[in-house]
């Protein structure tokens, strides 16, 4: 528990910011999971959900939801799985 004035403001401001946090990496993994699921099953649209992928991971990290090289690390790693899907 907060002891001090500042103390709990930055209590209040922690939680405000872990919510908005939890709103960017939640859509952030939706739309990795669509995106791999579209790659895995050889869907046709797996490139638009790659790219949105790509794009919410962005945003994500623009934010500081997560960290610029996860996202990064991720985007690079869904393009690999898409383009090994569509050599094969």
């Amino acid at each position: 528990m907060a002891n001090t004035k500042s103390a709990e403001k930055r209590s209040r401001q922690n939680a405000k910011r872990a919510a908005s946090n939890r709103v960017y990496r939640s859509s952030a993994r939706t739309a990795v999971k669509k995106a791999k699921l579209a790659v895995e099953s050889g869907d046709p649209n797996a490139l638009e959900l790659v790219r949105n992928a790509e794009r919410v991971l962005a945003r994500a990290a623009n934010k500081g939801a997560i960290h610029q090289n996860n996202a990064s690390r991720r985007a690079g790693r869904l393009m690999l799985m898409l383009n090994k899907g569509q050599s094969a």
